[in-house]
């Protein structure tokens, strides 16, 4: 949990940082050299304008983007799911580990994370791997915020809206749908029933409601387009719904009892 919040404020002071340097104001071009610029921020630039041409307007374009980043990512994002949710099956038996060995001398704690390393290995648990699609998306949504940067300050490129959203500036509305489409993506998947991932599930939203206020409303468009693939996603894999009624029947079962 810790190193997940030490990544999203990894993420936070890159961005900010970022957003001040001087070359996100400078046009962006197919002869812009810099290693980011051309294998980075010009293929994505020019996907985007690919698909605006094919679709219309920018929005679009960004939005066919962002679904083809996504199922891209789609392996990644399943692998951390099912990752998740392992941890989640496997969490009654690390808790009762943990009671076991809750004395905090060397000898105690050594014996603790054996064990707990012979469960994760018998049951094919890696923790690293909730971590990768995280550190993968870095990246590319930085390489995505330069992207409309750069788009919005070329002269030949105007953005434009999607819906009533000015896609060039931040807003705030469409930050606080993102913060909540993710605080679903968290409360559907993996932080359903792990209290571990609890403060995940509100820091999270409230990460990207800042950084929305921030930032390009086409960086929120991201989120909330993306969001949307992981709520279906964690429909097929979590199964929440039927999660739910579980919880409700096993509590009706304690009552008549």
């Amino acid at each position: 949990m810790k190193k997940r919040i030490g990544l999203l404020l990894i993420l936070t002071v890159l961005l900010v940082f970022l957003a001040g340097c001087t070359q996100f104001n400078e046009p962006i071009y197919a002869e812009s050299e810099g290693f980011w610029n051309k294998y980075i921020v010009w293929p994505l630039v020019s996907l985007i304008t690919t698909f605006k041409d094919l679709l219309g307007t920018y929005g679009l374009g960004i939005v066919a983007v962002t679904i083809i980043i996504r199922l891209v990512l789609l392996p990644l994002m399943v692998k951390q799911a099912q990752s998740s949710k392992k941890m989640q099956e496997v969490q009654p038996e690390l808790n009762a580990l943990k009671e076991k060995y809750k004395s905090k001398d060397a000898v105690t704690q050594e014996k603790y994370r054996t064990e707990m390393q012979k469960i994760m290995s018998e049951r094919k648990i890696n923790p690293a791997a909730g971590c990768l699609p995280v550190l993968i998306q870095m990246p590319i949504l930085i390489g995505f915020y330069h992207a409309i940067s750069r788009m919005n300050n070329t002269p030949e490129i105007v953005l434009g809206s999607f819906f009533w959203f000015e896609l060039a500036n931040p807003s705030i509305t469409l930050a606080i749908i993102a913060g909540i489409m993710q605080f679903i993506v968290l409360r559907t998947g993996p932080a359903m029933g792990n209290p571990q991932m609890k403060a995940m599930m509100y820091v999270m939203p409230i990460f990207i409601i800042v950084i929305g206020t921030i930032l390009p409303a086409a960086l929120s468009l991201y989120w909330v387009i993306g969001n949307i693939i992981s709520i279906i996603q964690n429909f097929f894999i979590y199964k929440p719904f039927k999660k739910e009624e579980e919880v409700v029947q096993a509590k009706g079962g304690g009552k008549r009892k």
